[in-house]
C-alpha cells in the first residue's frame, strides 16, 4: 500500500523517509495529525513526472523519533530537522511542498534560512505577518479557551482523549464535505470556534469519510505507537516561535505556488489576500468545494497544479 521507509539520522533523530523516483528533489512535509503517508497520492505522481519525491515522517510522528520535551518541538528544531534531512540525503537544496504545519515550517524556513529552498509549494496555510503581540493571547481573547490551539496550551486532555482511540480520532478529523464556507459564515460565533475535543467526542461524525478502511488502519496503527503528545507539542511552542521572529524580515522572494481550499474554514480568505504583498513571486490557485485535507481530498488537482507549475519553473 505504501513503500517501506529508509531510516536516516537527521538532527539527532531516527527519521523515517519515503522516496519514489529520481531527478530533481521535491521534499514534502506533512501537517497535524498526518504522516508521510498523507502524500501517498503525490509521491508516485511526482516520480512519474521525473522528480525524486521524498516525504519524511516528521519529528514526533510515525516511525520517526518522539523526543520527550515540549521545547524539543520548537521551530528552530523543526527547521534543523529539514536541514539534517537534506544533509543525510547529500542535497544542498530542494523544492519543498508543505501542508498545514509543514507549511508553517516552510514559511519560517523561508524567512530564517532561505538558502536551501529552490521553490515552494504551499497547501492551505498562507504566510501570516508576525503580529505585534503574543498570538496565543489574541486567540484566547477572541476565540476562548475551547479553541483547539488554546486548549493545547492549557492541559494534556487532548493528548489523552485522542490517544485513547486513535482510529476514532483520525476518522472524526479526516473527513470531507463537512461544511461549506458559506454555511460556516452563517453560524453563530460560538459555533465557529473549532474545538477538536468537541469534534472527537460528538455523538455523530460530520461530512463524509475521507479515508478507506485500510488507510484509516494505517493512520491508527502509526498513532497507536507514537501517541499524540509529540505532535501536539508543536502547538505548545507557538509563543516561543513568535518570539523568535522578532525583527525578522517577513518578505519572501522564493518562487511560490499556493494552493488554497475555499472550504477550509480554519483559514480566513482575507489572510490569503494579506499574504500577497509579502511574497514577491507568488502564484495562487483556489480549489472550490475542498476542505482542509487538500492533497488527500483533491489529489489529482493538487498533482496537476504542482507538476505543471514545477515544469513551467524548471
Amino acid at each position: 500500500m505504501f513503500p517501506d521507509p529508509k531510516m536516516i539520522k537527521a538532527n539527532g533523530l531516527d527519521m523515517a523517509v519515503y522516496e519514489q523516483g529520481s531527478g530533481a528533489p521535491v521534499i514534502l512535509l506533512h501537517g497535524f495529525p498526518e504522516l508521510a503517508f498523507s502524500w501517498r497520492h503525490q509521491l508516485p505522481a511526482l516520480a512519474a513526472a521525473g522528480y525524486r519525491a521524498i516525504a519524511p515522517d516528521q519529528r514526533g510522528y510515525g516511525r520517526t523519533s518522539v523526543p520527550p520535551n515540549v521545547t524539543d518541538y520548537c521551530m528552530s528544531e523543526l527547521i534543523a530537522d529539514v536541514h539534517g534531512l537534506l544533509d543525510a540525503l547529500d542535497l544542498d537544496t530542494a523544492t519543498f511542498v508543505g501542508h498545514d504545519w509543514g507549511a508553517f515550517v516552510l514559511w519560517n524556513m523561508a524567512m530564517l534560512a532561505p538558502e536551501r529552498i529552490e521553490k515552494l509549494v504551499i497547501l492551505n496555510i498562507p504566510h501570516y505577518p508576525r503580529p505585534p503581540v503574543d498570538p496565543i493571547g489574541i486567540m484566547r481573547e477572541r476565540l476562548g479557551n475551547n479553541f483547539y490551539i488554546v486548549n493545547f496550551q492549557d492541559s494534556d486532555e487532548a493528548d489523552r482523549v485522542f490517544g485513547a482511540d486513535p482510529r476514532h480520532f483520525i476518522d472524526r478529523m479526516m473527513r470531507k464535505n463537512v461544511i461549506t464556507r458559506e454555511q460556516f459564515d452563517k453560524l453563530p460565533p460560538e459555533y465557529q470556534i473549532i474545538s477538536l475535543l468537541r469534534t472527537t467526542l460528538a455523538d455523530e461524525a460530520s461530512g463524509d469519510a475521507l479515508l478507506s478502511e485500510a488507510e484509516l488502519d494505517y493512520y491508527a496503527s502509526a498513532f497507536s505507537k507514537s501517541g499524540f503528545t509529540g505532535p501536539i507539542n508543536w502547538y505548545r511552542n507557538w509563543t516561543s516561535n513568535w518570539e523568535r521572529l522578532e525583527g525578522v524580515d517577513q518578505r519572501i522572494d522564493i518562487p511560490t505556488l499556493f494552493i488554497g481550499a475555499v472550504d477550509d474554514v480554519v483559514i480566513g480568505l482575507q489572510h490569503i489576500e494579506g499574504m500577497k504583498p509579502l511574497v514577491d513571486d507568488l502564484t495562487v490557485h483556489m480549489l472550490d468545494g475542498c476542505g482542509h485535507w487538500t492533497q488527500q481530498e483533491r489529489p489529482d488537482d493538487v498533482n496537476r497544479l504542482t507538476v505543471d507549475w514545477l515544469v513551467e519553473r524548471r
